[in-house]
């Protein structure tokens, strides 16, 4: 019987470093470790880096107060159709946020690629709504302007409120050069073809249509709106 392979170990890092991740091998195709060869990447966390109450806060927010529940299962990440794109899969950003991880969670892509489909929330053994957990946390990073200013959902949510809050309404020509202007305008060169033939049957405006008493519109939209002072 052959012995178990040992595995190489990290060195030892004095106490005042903070790597951010150590990569462990594993051996190429011997005893008991058949296969290829792959690296892991295991992030350190630290208790400093800890915002302390953020859960708890996030937990008293109508509609999240479940969060305490996950049992850390991972129904949520096996049944999301967009988890293989998330930098932290649903169980992650769960735990994440439990743990008080506030800056890496409100920095992470997950909550923006969240696309609202209710899957997780329909199949959470613990009935967590997920959703709405996803949905405040968007909120936070926006009010902290830490969401990504390039990244499509953010910029399209931000163009569209202000829009509507100036005109009542959106036209939609000038919410898509918006965002093609903030996300990636070489991508709008592409579609010229088809905004010509929009323009040709009349599916697009080139004036900005509006409606009246637009001055109630924004003062109801300013009446619900905490993010209202956000960076954008």
């Amino acid at each position: 019987m052959s012995p178990t392979p040992n595995l190489p170990t990290a060195a030892a890092t004095p106490a005042t470093s903070r790597p951010s991740a150590q990569p462990v091998q594993t051996p190429r195709g011997h005893g008991q470790f058949p296969g290829p060869k792959i690296q892991i990447h295991r992030t350190i966390k630290y208790e400093s880096d800890r915002v302390a109450g953020f859960g708890r806060d996030v937990m008293k927010v109508p509609g999240c107060e479940q969060l305490e529940w996950c049992i850390q299962c991972g129904t949520c990440s096996g049944v999301c159709p967009l988890s293989i794109y998330m930098d932290h899969t649903p169980r992650q950003v769960m735990a994440l946020t439990r743990a008080d991880f506030k800056h890496e969670v409100l920095h992470s892509h997950t909550i923006w690629l969240c696309a609202s489909c209710y899957a997780c929330a329909v199949e959470c053994p613990q009935e967590i709504r997920i959703t709405d957990i996803m949905y405040e946390l968007k909120q936070r990073a926006i009010v902290e302007g830490v969401y990504p200013k390039n990244f499509p959902i953010p910029v399209l949510a931000h163009e569209f409120n202000k829009m509507v809050r100036k005109y009542g309404r959106i036209t939609e020509l000038a919410l898509v050069i918006r965002l093609f202007v903030r996300t990636s305008w070489l991508a709008a060169l592409g579609n010229w073809r088809l905004g010509i033939d929009l323009l040709r049957t009349g599916r697009f405006s080139l004036a900005p249509e509006k409606i009246r008493n637009r001055a109630d519109i924004a003062r109801m939209l300013d009446a619900v709106d905490h993010t209202k002072g956000a960076n954008s």
